[in-house]
């Protein structure tokens, strides 16, 4: 109280006791809320804190439990069927073909070819029954009566689950019936990935091209490691009576059923799910909604300069635009590759472009135009919050462009090289193709890619240290920001920690860190700390309000986004553990997202405010749909898949296709539009070029676009999976039986409309972008 009375003293204005009352009590509540600003940000720093405590011991307690890789798996005759050296290079065999892209292990890939792990654990499954028929009864399996055929499953299952691994000598020892099974299925995936013209139909249906992989050696390579994910797939752990998988895929026949861990953690996640909602329910409603603050009367960046670093960031949303628009060309005919799995409408087109290439560069650019773009925001914002140019800014923000393209096409092309085979696997690893969804790129592409995020840190760092230093009202979302923006260029080198030999488990572990926290993690912060400072510079929010509001945004994020990382790693050769810390904080994911409602309706009301707000319409436009796709796309398309019970029947069918549209494209890439639009209303010199109606189409094309997808297609082919799962094992719902039925391919072409809708929204974008380029003094490309 001293102290107030002190702050009291000095001010001459008071001119009564009612006034000095007054500023009293507003002297308390400003310190109040001060107090409360620093428990929020200590509790953002413990969670943080916990959090990676916790998600590094579970990485140690993955690295112990993932399933073995066996110094030789033999026969109880003793022939040798694989060495180790055999399974670690198939594992560089299967990521020089492009690995997740095409078909999937373990449930993590590409939708069109199969799931090798259920593929291969379905036909050993029936060569080996048909084995077992004709050497006790004289028959093939499907001639047998019912009590027969269920008397040789059941041996088949007693067999096929035990563990057969002997810790000391690291050797799997399996019957010679079973060899025989194998030697079967070893035989089918030679002739697969080779040439042979009696499996041309099958490739075409998998969308694979003829010779996949030209080398027999490394064709039988890659049955080794095709194998061994298979094998753990099916085996009993050491003393249980559940798999490495947590008996994953589905497949009663041979006792891949759910466990107790998925059905109970499940249930629990659910309830959890029920009281975040409503704790965050009832918060919200105590909160006192505070009214907007005295609205600028003119647009307060109206009049404000770019400097020369902020003008050359204007072709990094070029570059960005460009990639997005060759993304959707390669959407296109990836998705066509469904129909006709080597052709583009009659033109052998997998002879140049395969599947699993135009599926690398879709997934890839996803990464890198919405990247782009934000790497690109960041170099705007800092230097706008600083107002500060640091020496050779310019030439560093041009040079990082310089170096980010020549990454861009330069791993494309490696990729190419790789997947057509014409590298060797340790030279397809370093320049060519990893293999791992998201991070295909070659190694060595991936560190040039993680030093030039580095040059991006520190470029941002000497723009906006001022800011940091000085005790500006806005500081802590800035404080905020600029960590979002370490974590961004710290969290990619993740991806490096795992190796081409790097136990599968652990490779998804790391792999996960990138996509999940780098992604859905750190870039979620960045956005909302860009967009509060954006609203708190228009003077459309206070700055109290924008610091509170941002950091209490990151606790609620965070405390289930760092560990909710782990809902992807389920089945991924991880321990039970990962169950159950993955579905809790999988469904706090969902809390915040439930109620994304009042941020949407939040942002949009901001455009009833003034008459000047409207030169940033749409760019808040795009902010309102990022909230709607958050509750769509991340929201119900994502809860859908996180509880482990349901990723248990539908991991790798088309509702992750849906989810991954309505996430990234819907939440991250209309973001990442809205941020450019922002940025490009201050570089822009000739504002009477800027097309309000080109924004509208654009807009609404993009949006009805995404949706139309979704809807018509996507999703009504995930669920008529769902049912095959269900009905009649994992296996058949990834098998051509159901890829290519006659309703699910209507349903493939029911995507078009979107489709071209979605293509034309990225066109006018482009149109309007060129307009903005090519004015009588070019502001963009410099």
């Amino acid at each position: 109280m001293t102290d107030y009375l002190y702050k009291l003293h000095l001010n001459h204005n008071l001119n009564n006791w009612h006034g000095l009352c007054l500023q009293m009590v507003t002297l308390i509540l400003e310190d109040t809320v001060l107090s409360r600003l620093k428990t929020s940000v200590i509790i953002l720093f413990a969670i943080c804190f916990i959090s990676f405590a916790i998600l590094l011991s579970l990485g140690s307690e993955i690295y112990q439990e993932a399933p073995p890789i066996p110094s030789k798996v033999v026969t109880t005759s003793g022939k040798v069927i694989f060495t180790k050296k055999d399974i670690e290079q198939g594992e560089l065999v299967w990521r020089s073909m492009g690995g997740h892209e095409l078909g999937s292990v373990w449930g993590h890939g590409s939708y069109v070819a199969p799931d090798w792990t259920a593929d291969w654990l379905h036909r050993e499954n029936q060569a080996w029954l048909n084995i077992l028929a004709k050497q006790q009864f004289g028959q093939l399996y499907v001639t047998l009566a019912n009590p027969k055929q269920a008397f040789l499953q059941q041996q088949i299952k007693d067999e096929i689950r035990r563990n057969s691994f002997n810790p000391i000598t690291k050797v799997i020892t399996v019957s010679d019936d079973r060899g025989l099974a194998i030697d079967e299925v070893i035989t089918h995936n030679i002739k697969l990935f080779g040439d042979d013209k009696s499996l041309h139909q099958l490739r075409q249906d998998y969308a694979m091209k003829d010779n996949t992989i030209p080398s027999h050696k490394h064709r039988e390579e890659l049955n080794a490691f095709l194998f061994w994910g298979a094998w753990a797939a099916v085996t009993n752990r050491l003393n249980e009576n559940y798999s490495y998988t947590n008996n994953w895929p589905y497949d009663p026949s041979i006792g891949n059923i759910p466990t107790s861990n998925n059905i109970v953690w499940s249930v629990l996640s659910l309830v959890v799910l029920l009281m975040g909602i409503g704790g965050l329910a009832w918060y919200q409603a105590a909160l006192r909604h505070e009214s907007l603050p005295n609205i600028p009367t003119h647009d307060p960046l109206i009049n404000i300069k770019p400097t020369p670093s902020q003008k050359a960031v204007g072709k990094y949303f070029i570059t960005a635009i460009a990639l997005f628009l060759l993304q959707i060309v390669l959407g296109g005919i990836t998705a066509h590759y469904s129909v006709e799995g080597q052709d583009f409408y009659g033109i052998p087109l997998a002879k140049i472009l395969p599947y699993s290439l135009t599926r690398t560069w879709h997934t890839q650019l996803a990464v890198f135009w919405i990247a782009t773009i934000w790497l690109g925001t960041g170099l705007y914002i800092a230097t706008s919050l600083s107002k500060h140019e640091p020496k050779y800014q310019r030439l560093g923000v041009n040079v990082l462009w310089a170096v980010l393209v020549f990454i861009v096409f330069g791993s494309m092309v490696g990729e190419w090289f790789a997947i057509q085979q014409y590298f060797n696997l340790d030279l397809s690893f370093l320049i060519g193709h990893q293999g791992m969804e998201y991070i295909d790129l070659g190694r060595v592409w991936q560190i040039l890619l993680f030093i030039g995020l580095l040059v991006w840190l520190a470029l941002v760092t000497a723009a906006i240290y001022p800011s940091l230093v000085n005790n500006s009202n806005d500081r802590p979302v800035i404080l905020v920001l600029y960590s979002s923006c370490v974590a961004i260029g710290l969290f990619y080198g993740a991806g490096l920690l795992q190796g081409k030999h790097t136990n599968l488990a652990m490779a998804e572990y790391w792999r996960w860190w990138v996509v999940h926290l780098w992604v859905e993690g750190f870039f979620e912060t960045f956005a909302t700390s860009v967009i509060a400072l954006m609203f708190v510079r228009l003077g459309l929010v206070r700055a109290k309000t924008a610091n509170s509001a941002v950091v209490f945004t990151t606790i609620i994020f965070l405390t289930g986004g760092l560990l909710g990382t782990l809902h992807h790693l389920y089945f991924a050769g991880t321990p039970t553990s990962i169950v159950a810390w993955g579905a809790i904080f999988s469904a706090l994911e969902v809390v915040p997202l439930a109620l994304i409602g009042f941020e949407a309706v939040e942002s949009y009301r901001y455009l009833k405010t003034t008459p000047w707000i409207h030169n940033y319409h749409w760019a808040i436009m795009f902010f309102v749909a990022t909230a709607f796709w958050n509750l769509v796309g991340a929201g119900i398309l994502g809860f859908l898949i996180n509880p482990p019970i349901s990723l248990y029947y539908i991991q790798g069918l088309n509702t992750t296709a849906a989810h991954a549209h309505g996430s990234f494209m819907g939440v991250y890439g209309m973001l990442g539009i809205g941020l450019m639009l922002i940025c490009l209303r201050g570089i822009s010199s000739k504002r009477k070029l800027w097309s309000e109606k080109l924004l509208k189409y654009v807009f609404w094309a993009l949006n009805l676009g995404l949706g139309a997808m979704l809807v018509f297609s996507l999703l009504p082919v995930g669920i008529v999976q769902f049912f095959a799962v269900i009905n009649h094992g994992y296996w058949y719902a990834r098998s051509p039986e159901v890829i290519h039925s006659e309703l699910v391919q209507h349903l493939v072409w029911a995507r078009m409309p979107g489709d071209l809708l979605f293509s034309l929204g990225g066109i006018i974008l482009a149109i309007f972008l060129v307009k903005l380029i090519f004015q009588k003094k070019p502001m963009l490309i410099k």
